[in-house]
Parts: structure tokens; C-alpha cells; sequence
């Protein structure tokens, strides 16, 4: 019928179903993925927050199950950024120390005194600049397994800062700083007797074989009446700082050569004249812009009253020709006026 499958797709259908556990049992030898979903799963949780270590000491790097189940027949490893990189395993009960890294070789041990509720860590001795950075935490029983991460900063506060005076350097005295066995890179701060910030003339820093930083800073003062001058070193994570002063006697500071006293002199008169130049050409070019701007204003007057002129005897010639105009026609009327009349009279008398 349509609709329903033949028997050679419901074969196809049984085998990809039969396949599926081996599918996803697989995954790369070096990190396992085997994720079968059962109800024995938990998770695997670390610190919310970065740990710190110092330099030397010890740290433990924990993490737990939820919910808490014991973790005593687990198989546990804490390992770097690959799976292969292992700085702990523990597995049958035991630890397995053969597939650790060589710098973590007998310097991890696992705490086990909360392994049978689900918390365990591995404590790392004599902390070294190399183990700072990320780290992951896995835990496995039977096929399902979860993982998590955390991370490890480690600092170090290393040698004093060791100031002395080189010489004179630019009009000034050039102080320099150096320490070493810092980690991570120090903050180098420069101060004077006020408590005044300097800026660094130079700063350099250098990692020796173990990982941990050496600095060379210089400073170049150039206020004589600066007097103490500090150079403090500052661990940004541990917050602690070593911080060394030096006082520089003024006889220190170079003195001015004569040629450049008159340099400066010399300079400083120039700049008079030249200011004193530029104020007259200004008050020349103000003046003649007042000139020139009195003399337009003036034209502008008699132009104005020349054209008033020419329009009031504009008018006067209008004026006068409708007068006369007026004149004529009045004229015309009265002499018109007046031939009637006589016409009249003539043929009145012309009647007697």
C-alpha cells in the first residue's frame, strides 16, 4: 500500500537504529565524547572566580558534582588546554601518575577527604610562573561523563627596585630602576617628594627561564627642586608593591651652556620686536581700513544728495509745466468765454 514502508527500507531502519550506541560512543582517542543520556548524569562544577597562587606555594584546584554523589569509583583528571595534557589522574581507585606532564610530575596529589560527596582537587606544590592559565577538571562514571573549567592566576612580588643616578641626560638628571623575579609584569610608577607622578623616559621588561619578568625603567628629571624620587614596582593581583626612594642633590643637574643663556635671551627679544611689529602693522591696517571706510561712507552721502537734488527739480519741471498746462486751458476757456459774449451782445443789438 502507499504510504506504508517496504521491507527493505524497514531493514535500512534497523540497522541505522542498532548503530546509533556505537555512533555516539565514538570521538577522538586524545578527548573522549561519549554523551548517552541516563538518569545517573550530573554535572561538574569549579570556582566561579579565577584562584591565586603564589609563587612558591601551594594551591589546590577543586571541583564538585551536583547533585553530590561520591566520586571514590569516578574516573577523575585535571588537565591544561588538551585532554592529553594531564596534571592528574585518578582512576580504580588510585592515582595514575605515568600520562601526567613532566613539569607536573611529583608535584600534584589528590585531595580525597570529601570524595565520597563529590568534591575533589588536586593540590599543586611549589607553584611555578608556567602553571598560571586555564584549566579543566573531568570527571567519568561509566560512559557518561561532564567536565568544567577553571582558572589558576599566580603571583610573585620578586626583588626591590634597585635606583641610582647615571648621569645628566637633556637638561636634566637621568635616574634609572631595575628589579627582577616578578610575575606577572609589574606596574612601574615614578614619584616625586610631593607625591607627584613622573612619566617613565624608558621601560623594558624580560622574561628569564622560568617565566618571571625583570624590568628596567629610566627617568629623566628635570625640576631641580624636585628633591626625593621614588620608583615603586606594583603586583597587580596580590595588590602589594616595593617602592625604593633616591634623593638628587641640585649640584646634580647640568648647567645651562652661555651660548644657549644667550640663545634663549636672544629669542625672547626677537619675540618683542616681532611682537611689537605686528601690533603696528595692525593699528596701520586698522587705520586705513577707518579711512577707507570714512571715505565710502562720504561718497555714499553725496550721492544720496545728489539724486534728492536731481528728483526735487524733477519734480519742480512737472510742477511747473501742469501749471502751465493749467494756464493754457483756463486761457482757451476764458477767450472762448468771452467770443460768446460778444456774440451775444452783437445779436442782441442787432435785434433793436
Amino acid at each position: 500500500m502507499e504510504g506504508r514502508p517496504s521491507s527493505s527500507e524497514l531493514h535500512h531502519l534497523t540497522a541505522l537504529l542498532l548503530l546509533m550506541p556505537l555512533l555516539l560512543t565514538a570521538g577522538s582517542a586524545d578527548e573522549p565524547r561519549l554523551r548517552p543520556r541516563s538518569p545517573e548524569e550530573f554535572a561538574v562544577l569549579g570556582p566561579a572566580e579565577p584562584l591565586v597562587a603564589v609563587l612558591g606555594g601551594d594551591v589546590e584546584l577543586p571541583c564538585r558534582t551536583a547533585p553530590a554523589r561520591s566520586a571514590e569509583n569516578m574516573q577523575l583528571r585535571w588537565f591544561r588546554s588538551k585532554f592529553s595534557e594531564a596534571v592528574l589522574i585518578y582512576e580504580d581507585r588510585g592515582e595514575q601518575p605515568e600520562e601526567l606532564m613532566a613539569q607536573y610530575a611529583g608535584r600534584t596529589s589528590l585531595v580525597t577527604e570529601l570524595l565520597g560527596q563529590g568534591q575533589a582537587a588536586v593540590l599543586i606544590r611549589d607553584v611555578q610562573a608556567s602553571d598560571d592559565g586555564p584549566y579543566s577538571c573531568f570527571f567519568r562514571e561509566g560512559e557518561f561523563y561532564e567536565e568544567a573549567s577553571l582558572e589558576l592566576k599566580v603571583a610573585g612580588v620578586g626583588s626591590a627596585p634597585r635606583v641610582r643616578i647615571t648621569g645628566p641626560e637633556e637638561d636634566g638628571v637621568r635616574v634609572e630602576c631595575a628589579a627582577s623575579g616578578w610575575f606577572p609584569k609589574p606596574q612601574v610608577h615614578w614619584r616625586g617628594g610631593g607625591g607627584a607622578q613622573f612619566r617613565a623616559f624608558s621601560e623594558a621588561h624580560a622574561q628569564d627561564a622560568r617565566g618571571l619578568f625583570s624590568v628596567e625603567a629610566a627617568l629623566v628629571v628635570r625640576d631641580r627642586s624636585v628633591g626625593n624620587v621614588t620608583c615603586s614596582l606594583h603586583n597587580p593581583i596580590l595588590g602589594q608593591e616595593k617602592a625604593v626612594a633616591i634623593f638628587i642633590p641640585e649640584p646634580f643637574f647640568p648647567k645651562a651652556p652661555l651660548w644657549k643663556l644667550a640663545f634663549w635671551v636672544s629669542l625672547a627679544a626677537l619675540g618683542l620686536l616681532l611682537l611689537g611689529a605686528g601690533y603696528c602693522a595692525h593699528r596701520e591696517h586698522s587705520t586705513r581700513l577707518r579711512a577707507r571706510s570714512d571715505r565710502e561712507t562720504l561718497l555714499r552721502a553725496k550721492e544720496e544728495d545728489r539724486r534728492a537734488k536731481e528728483a526735487a527739480l524733477t519734480a519742480t519741471d512737472e510742477l511747473q509745466a501742469q501749471l502751465d498746462w493749467r494756464r493754457s486751458v483756463y486761457l482757451a476757456a476764458w477767450r472762448k468765454a468771452q467770443l460768446y459774449a460778444d456774440w451775444r451782445q452783437e445779436k442782441f443789438q442787432a435785434c433793436e
